[in-house]
């Protein structure tokens, strides 16, 4: 662990704490500053979640404070510091809530609220995959070595954007607010998914650089187990959907190669995108000429999927006009 923490750069436990605690050292001043920035971060990734905007999405990220309370448990763990890992939940929990209302309350002054459902920043958070969770792994593990190292604390911005936690929880309060909670869910999955493999990375990272021998806490064996089961328990209830996410998506692109060689023969058809509504597909096709068999196209999804799902071919005539 030397080599990705060297002792000459490795922070000490008081450092830790003072850096993720935020209920150690001056508390009304970091505590101000956490919700201060909470707010606005959530504000400003609820405005760039309606308005679709990529960079105003970013720059939230950037602004939000929630990785600090979730590393903390993180650290609280690995010392056996129970009362930490209690309040930097609460905070958390609070946090949630706080974002989520920001988003609930947007989405209710919205004229028309399935315009925004069908945008990029909530469409590619709401069906969260394995892709997803790998990138979280990785983005944990740079985040926990970068708040135990002095030198490393320029990559923080980077990680958290990637990590990505307050954008989904403003998407959550738009779903909800737009009455659509099986999409507040998926983007809830997301963030869970986020949150939990930051605290495994922080466990990790930190237990391995010996901050446990460092803390003067007197904790059994039998809480730490605990809160591993308690870990590994929210790790299967958040990769179970996102590997079901991850398995459909891939069917989702077997059946579009599939209906692209059933068009084959017809002349400027294309394949515009194949989706799932609830156990079938939809695929979207555009041709200004007639289709061939539907029944071809079905076979031939029969043979390739297991779970035989009724295909519907949704047909968009089009022609060229010119001078």
């Amino acid at each position: 662990m030397s080599v990705l923490i060297p002792a000459s750069q490795r922070r000490d436990l008081s450092e830790l704490e003072d850096r993720i605690d935020l209920g150690h050292g001056d508390r009304d001043a970091k505590r101000s500053a956490y919700w201060t920035m909470l707010s606005l971060a959530g504000l400003i990734a609820t405005a760039g979640v309606i308005g679709d905007s990529t960079a105003t999405v970013i720059g939230a990220m950037i602004v939000a404070p929630l990785s600090t309370p979730i590393l903390a448990v993180g650290l609280g763990i690995v010392t056996g510091n129970a009362p930490l890992v209690g309040r930097s939940l609460l905070y958390v929990l609070a946090s949630v809530f706080v974002v989520v209302a920001i988003g609930f309350l947007f989405a209710l002054l919205l004229p028309n609220p399935t315009n925004v459902l069908s945008n990029s920043q909530v469409v590619g958070r709401v069906s969260p995959t394995l892709t997803d969770l790998a990138a979280a792994v990785a983005t944990g593990f740079a985040g926990s070595i970068a708040i135990a190292r002095r030198d490393v604390g320029d990559v923080l911005p980077g990680v958290a954007i990637a990590i990505s936690l307050v954008p989904p929880l403003g998407v959550v309060g738009v779903c909800l607010g737009s009455r659509q909670p099986e999409l507040a869910l998926g983007a809830l999955v997301l963030f869970a998914s986020n949150m939990v493999v930051l605290i495994i990375a922080a466990v990790v990272v930190l237990m391995t650089a010996g901050y446990a021998r460092e803390s003067s806490a007197e904790t059994g064996t039998r809480w730490r187990g605990r809160a591993y089961a308690a870990l590994a328990v929210v790790l299967v209830a958040v990769g179970i959907p996102m590997t079901l996410n991850s398995v459909t998506s891939l069917w989702a692109d077997q059946v579009q190669a599939l209906a692209e060689s059933w068009l084959s023969d017809t002349p400027e058809a294309e394949v515009s995108q194949v989706t799932w509504s609830g156990h079938g597909l939809l695929v979207d096709v555009r041709s200004p000429d007639e289709l061939p068999d539907i029944g071809e196209l079905q076979d031939a999804v029969d043979k390739a999927l297991p779970t035989d799902p009724p295909v519907t071919v949704v047909h968009t005539v089009g022609e060229r006009i010119s001078d």
